[in-house]
């Protein structure tokens, strides 16, 4: 895993790991069922968190490439100036659902 995915990975979840389970259990509960809460949330969300809790040295390739990927996406949610771009509560939602908050300040 090289320095610059471990560091852009961290600068582009900027939830914490109990701000992001909060918002994952908060999106899966509904008035019909409720997630187990280890498993609220889409799936790359819940990679996210994994990672997350894992200490460097434990990371595996597929943690990369889920890291990357999500890296990927948020670079794509912002101009060239490192600002998001001006979205709707849904794609406020949908980056949140990966660790992102484009509201959250830096």
């Amino acid at each position: 895993m090289s320095d610059e995915l471990w560091d852009e990975f961290h600068k582009a979840v900027n939830m914490t790991s109990r701000e992001l389970q909060e918002w994952l259990s908060t999106q899966a509960a509904d008035e019909e069922s409720e997630e187990v809460p280890d498993r609220a949330g889409g799936p790359r969300g819940r990679r996210v968190l994994e990672i997350l809790g894992k200490r460097r040295t434990d990371l595996t390739d597929d943690d990369a490439e889920v890291m990357s990927r999500v890296c990927e996406i948020v670079r794509s949610q912002h101009g060239p100036d490192g600002e998001p771009t001006a979205g709707g509560t849904d794609w406020r939602h949908g980056l949140m659902d990966i660790g992102h908050d484009p509201l959250k300040p830096s």
